[in-house]
């Protein structure tokens, strides 16, 4: 009977949060959790877990896909992910960190869509990646806007010293550039880095700063962030754990209006304590 009053507590808990959390809490939230991010010796592994879920770091929802997976290791080759599977809940994967430095994992999607008339005069729907719409040949057409969307889900992890190689920006749609090394962050201590947009810093950009640990929280206990003139921001970690940075541009959705630009981002980044 005790063991019954627990849960049936428990989940009167759960619902009560639940509908004390603001309407962005509930969106399915993007996100790899690895093992760990800092680490050091010979024989390295790492394991990770890839879901998009209602609450941080929980998995609740559904299974993150994985196809655009890419380990770029510390001298700037990429790495194949070893023992990747899906469940009903969560992608997993592991990674032999064969090298010492810092290492890049990133899921990376793209895609385009656009409405045109074919041929014979019939209204048709394009929806691929960029490179599919470029070997279309829609982009040379003047009647055709496309609509662009990327999402980067992202960490670093490093082994040994931390290199830089791997945390350079891309100039592919919305990321962080760090300031601060993202493998050298301690609670108490201010980390700053800057928030891109195609390789340009972009200005006064509201971003989503949330510990994870949410499940068992009455609050979301968002760190209020924006990003300045320059497109950097800081933040000083309250205490250690994984965070979750977000941000978010454009109009989103399945069907963008055409010519709309929309990009996410979602990284994990390791507190340690002092």
């Amino acid at each position: 009977m005790k063991t019954t009053n627990r849960a049936l507590k428990g989940a009167l808990l759960a619902t009560a949060v639940a509908a004390a959390l603001p309407a962005a809490a509930h969106a399915h939230r993007a996100w790899m959790l690895p093992s760990a991010t800092v680490l050091s010796g010979e024989n390295v592994w790492l394991t990770v877990d890839a879901a998009a879920a209602n609450t941080l770091f929980h998995f609740d929802h559904r299974p993150m896909g994985l196809n655009n997976l890419t380990v770029h290791a510390p001298d700037g080759s990429t790495l194949e992910p070893q023992n990747v599977s899906q469940g009903a809940y969560r992608s997993t994967f592991d990674v032999d960190l064969v090298q010492n430095g810092t290492y890049n994992v990133e899921v990376l999607n793209d895609s385009v869509s656009a409405v045109y008339t074919d041929e014979n005069g019939e209204e048709q729907r394009f929806r691929g990646t960029q490179a599919d719409f470029a070997a279309s040949g829609l982009a040379d057409r003047d009647d055709v806007t496309p609509s662009y969307n990327t999402s980067r889900t992202e960490f670093f992890v490093t082994v040994g010293a931390p290199t830089d190689m791997t945390i350079q920006p891309s100039g592919v749609g919305l990321e962080l550039e760090p300031i601060t090394h993202p493998n050298d962050l301690y609670a108490g201590e201010a980390a700053r880095f800057r928030l891109l947009q195609d390789g340009e810093p972009l200005a006064d950009q509201e971003l989503e700063v949330i510990a994870g640990g949410q499940r068992y929280r009455d609050a979301e206990d968002a760190i209020p962030t924006v990003s300045d003139e320059n497109g950097e921001f800081e933040v000083t970690w309250p205490e250690p754990g994984m965070y979750w940075i977000h941000a978010e541009v454009g109009p989103g959705g399945r069907n963008p209006a055409p010519g709309a630009r929309s990009a996410a981002y979602n990284g994990t980044f390791e507190v340690l304590p002092q």
